[in-house]
């Protein structure tokens, strides 16, 4: 085993014996300079934190002797205890998800319905759990869209995602604010997308990050087709955690999610991931901003607060990142979608369940309640015939200036989410109806 002489503090060691050597979480200085020396050696980093700005990766032991070889390019190189052991068995796996869906819809069959959106490449359903007062019929109700598990080994993103079901079906009825949740929204939630890289993690590999194509995997979250291999986001090789895929939605997991979004036209969509406690929204690649980003940085800055996780994009925030799942939503669906990455760099991928579970989802209900609550506030919402109107211009009031073009949705509705303020809207298709200075400092709702 290699034999660093720098300034260790401690050594954490993944015990599995499926691996060739064994592999560290190894901490550094966070700065622009790191995280570019990670990226260009495509070494796996797992976290960043930013009270203590610190960057953490997992290296092999061959990684490691490239690395101290390279003294110069390392600020700080410490070994934090305790961050690559395998999950406790209080975490879930693929057939204990399949388990707590079918029962919660067993429990509670009048506002619960489930949904098949796909199948893994090793043939496991992707199940997705709808909440809604009439479950079974589509009301032209605004959709929020909460997923978990893009990546393996992020075991505790489950945990979110089944407290989230717990919480809003076991109040339906006693709270008013989740009984309204629950009547005039219709709630989607995929509790564990990569099933097959989940079994893979807890069976062969507790570091294992991708889907199991071929053996080596497909980071499913450097899959998706907008901005696909399009900023050094993302990786080639097969070997690399981020290893995109030889084109974009080619795998299975991908396809059954954009077809999915593309059925529901969620408003919102929060992905699970951990750990690094930040929230992020679009893009992962450095973008030039359009003016509707304003109402999604707004929104993500109150998640963050509500939280106390640091907002940004993911280039702001940690590195380049092509081909994830947020963007491809934002910009082909209108979608205002989030990653939460939860946990700290103090507890990784898999922290002691029985101390950290509750404390972590309790601490993320704010965040997800929070869009519940956004519905009602700044935006225009309504319903028109859809053979009629197909666009929605939105101006600044008094102007000809352009601030966002909307797709109304197939069904005639849309639930266009602002920052406050007043509004000119231009409605255009086949024909053309006109809105003037609305003031939109709460929920306004159209129909004609």
């Amino acid at each position: 085993m290699f034999n660093w002489k720098g300034s260790l503090i401690a050594l954490a060691l993944v015990s599995t014996s499926v691996w060739s050597q064994e592999s560290f979480i190894v901490r550094f200085d966070l700065n622009e300079g790191m995280k570019t020396y990670l990226r260009a050696n495509e070494f796996d980093i797992t976290g960043v934190n930013y009270q203590t700005n610190e960057i953490e990766a997992l290296l092999t032991e061959a990684e490691l002797a490239q690395v101290s070889s390279q003294k110069s390019a390392v600020m700080k190189f410490a070994f934090p205890q305790n961050l690559a052991v395998a999950p406790d068995d209080g975490y879930k796996n693929p057939d204990e998800i399949t388990d707590f869906v079918n029962d919660i819809h067993a429990k509670y069959p009048d506002i619960t319905t489930i949904k098949v959106i796909g199948k893994t490449l090793e043939g496991r359903d992707i199940l997705a759990l709808k909440i809604s007062d009439n479950p079974t019929i589509d009301e032209a109700e605004p959709a929020i869209l909460v997923n978990a598990m893009h990546h393996a080994r992020e075991v505790m993103t489950p945990e979110i995602t089944t407290d989230m079901v717990e919480y809003l079906t076991t109040n339906y009825g006693q709270k008013s604010e989740v009984t309204n949740w629950v009547n005039d929204t219709a709630i989607w939630v995929i509790p564990m997308f990569n099933l097959d890289g989940n079994n893979k993690m807890w069976n062969e590999n507790s570091m294992w990050r991708k889907n199991t194509r071929n053996g080596h995997g497909v980071d499913i979250n450097r899959n998706y087709p907008t901005g696909w291999n399009s900023c050094n986001g993302s990786s080639a090789s097969t070997s690399a955690q981020d290893y995109r895929g030889t084109g974009p939605a080619s795998e299975p997991e991908t396809q059954a999610m954009m077809n999915f979004v593309a059925s529901i036209k969620p408003v919102f969509n929060i992905s699970y991931h951990s750990y690094s406690e930040i929230v992020i929204y679009p893009f992962g690649c450095r973008p030039n901003k359009t003016p509707t980003t304003e109402a999604v940085e707004q929104i993500g800055a109150e998640i963050g607060k509500k939280l106390d996780y640091k907002p940004g994009t993911a280039w702001e925030l940690l590195y380049n990142a092509d081909g994830g799942d947020i963007d491809w939503m934002y910009t082909q669906h209108q979608v205002i979608p989030f990653v939460i990455e939860v946990n700290s760099t103090n507890q990784g991928f898999h922290p002691g369940y029985d101390k950290w579970r509750d404390k972590t989802v309790l601490r993320n209900r704010p965040g997800w309640m929070h869009l519940f609550a956004r519905l009602n506030g700044p935006s225009l919402q309504g319903l028109v015939d859809a053979s009629e109107y197909q666009t929605i211009k939105i101006l600044k009031t008094g102007t000809s200036t352009e601030l966002q073009t909307y797709k109304i949705n197939p069904d005639g509705s849309f639930y266009i989410i602002l920052k406050a303020g007043t509004y000119d809207f231009s409605f255009e298709g086949l024909k053309t109806k006109k809105l003037s200075k609305i003031d939109v400092n709460q929920k306004v709702e159209v129909k004609f």
